[in-house]
């Protein structure tokens, strides 16, 4: 599994026009979900997320998790971060779950996030998504599970 993650002092996610979510201070989390991605691969990343600690403390460095400040999270399916763009100028995106069990282990991942953190949104799985964010910092972290 793949996140990026963008600390974030608000955001909100809208579909076809409707506001289906919004969160104050804690995470975007733009989550994409591969072809080999199990439940085992969601809980290791969702530990690794709710775990960093890059919030700032009293003295101003990034010393704080996600419970430490009571962020919020919101997390959006995002299967272009399996994007292969090594040929030609178009992506291909085969590296990609298929969508029913992408859809699987994105709600997986949701359930564990939601099990941790009082403030969990979501956008809609495999809408077109207009997501409007303040990143804080700006702090932007790559995770992908075969990494971690």
């Amino acid at each position: 599994m793949r996140a990026l993650l963008q600390r974030v002092s608000r955001a909100d996610i809208t579909v076809e026009g409707v506001q289906t979510g919004s969160i104050g201070q804690g995470y975007v989390i733009l989550l994409g979900v591969g072809h080999d991605d199990d439940e085992a691969a969601a809980e290791k990343l969702w530990t690794k997320t709710r775990r960093l600690r890059i919030f700032d403390d009293g003295d101003g460095k990034a010393n704080l998790s996600l419970e430490d400040v009571g962020g919020d999270v919101l997390i959006v399916s995002q299967f272009t971060l399996y994007a292969n763009c090594r040929r030609g100028n178009r992506p291909s995106f085969t590296n990609a779950g298929a969508p029913a069990a992408a859809e699987a282990l994105y709600e997986h991942f949701v359930e564990l996030a939601r099990a941790d953190v009082a403030h969990v949104e979501t956008g809609v799985f495999g809408a077109d998504m207009q997501v409007d964010l303040t990143n804080d910092g700006p702090f932007t972290i790559w995770l992908d599970t075969a990494d971690l």
